[in-house]
């Protein structure tokens, strides 16, 4: 199997860039890491994370986009600068894996897009459920009508962060909706599809004299059905409540935990509820083994690059997916 030559721009202390970093140094039978680069100051302001990049080579990000033997990159800098340097890989032809969901301006992340539509490179972006066991396998059922009508979808994503993290929120449109909400507009877009109408309701607990939108809701509206997001960085216990559920006229599936810390990485839970005809329905209860959210992330994407997989998420998704975020977030982009 060829191994990918891959090089990571940037990272930051409150998303994944750490961990997709082990994942490609670790995979070492998929990857050849030559390098990373760290832009934006981020040596100075992360201090905390250089340990991991010990022992590889510091490169410019210049110097990423000029090897020609590096075919592709992770995009894994602070969001609000993630949209410039996926552009900058773009043009240079790298294969892009970025960080979720982009930066703030559609305007730019629609003009990624039509750039790596134009040059036929892979897109993959961050979204770590779509790399969850249940999370696949549930929406594999919606698609094969299995559930028959989605009428349905609530999703939730919660947690207790330091006081300074709820402040970062600020940094974004929607605070808490735009970092980690985005995770729940991508599973219920799809699928439910793209929504007629989204009315956020982001709003500040106003706790420890916090600013920020903290709290992050949203709701979906579609012709025959409707979807609610909801996510908090004040919930103690709001981890273990994180789910899906999916409601169908032919049954209902939960997932919660959606993510349950487990030895080997995490599990999931699934919960079933089947058989309309019945007043007490049939139900089911199964939990998954441990996977790596991080490791089959990357796996696919190496996959894509190789051209043994084609993603399954097209640029056209993409776009739609990061449109809905941004309205959830109360920006009514066009």
């Amino acid at each position: 199997m060829r191994k990918i030559k891959i090089a990571q721009i940037g990272t930051s202390v409150c998303s994944h860039g750490n961990q997709v970093w082990k994942s490609l140094t670790k995979q070492t039978d998929i990857f050849d890491v030559v390098g990373y680069a760290l832009p934006e100051n981020e040596r100075e302001k992360f201090p905390n994370n250089l340990k991991g990049f010990e022992g590889y080579r510091e490169m410019t990000v210049e110097e990423i986009l000029a090897d020609p033997e590096i075919e592709a990159v992770t995009i894994e800098t602070e969001e609000i600068y993630l949209t410039k340097y996926a552009i900058m890989a773009a043009k240079a032809g790298k294969q892009i894996h970025q960080e979720k969901p982009g930066g703030t301006s559609y305007e730019d992340f629609k003009a990624l897009i039509d750039l790596v539509k134009e040059k036929d490179l892979i897109f993959h972006t961050g979204y770590m459920y779509r790399y969850n066991p249940y999370v696949d396998e549930t929406i594999k059922r919606v698609k094969a009508g299995e559930l028959g009508h989605v009428f349905s979808v609530e999703a939730q994503m919660n947690g207790a962060h330091p006081i300074v993290k709820r402040q970062w929120l600020e940094t974004f449109p929607g605070g808490m909706m735009f970092f980690l909400g985005c995770h729940l507009i991508d599973l219920i877009v799809q699928i439910m599809g793209e929504p007629k109408k989204v009315t956020p309701f982001n709003c500040t607990s106003g706790m420890n004299g916090i600013t920020s939108c903290d709290i992050g809701m949203a709701v979906l509206e579609y012709d025959n059905g409707v979807a609610f997001a909801k996510t908090s960085a004040n919930e103690l216990g709001g981890f273990i409540r994180r789910h899906l559920t999916v409601a169908g006229e032919n049954g209902t599936v939960v997932l919660q935990p959606l993510e349950n810390p487990v030895p080997g990485g995490q599990n999931c839970i699934l919960k079933g509820f089947y058989d309309p005809k019945k007043i007490k329905p049939e139900n089911e209860t199964r939990s998954c083994e441990a996977f790596d959210r991080y490791d089959g992330m990357m796996a696919a994407f190496a996959a894509m690059v190789r051209g043994d997989k084609k993603n399954p998420y097209t640029y056209d998704h993409e776009l739609m997916v990061y449109k809905t975020v941004l309205r959830a977030c109360g920006d009514e982009v066009e």
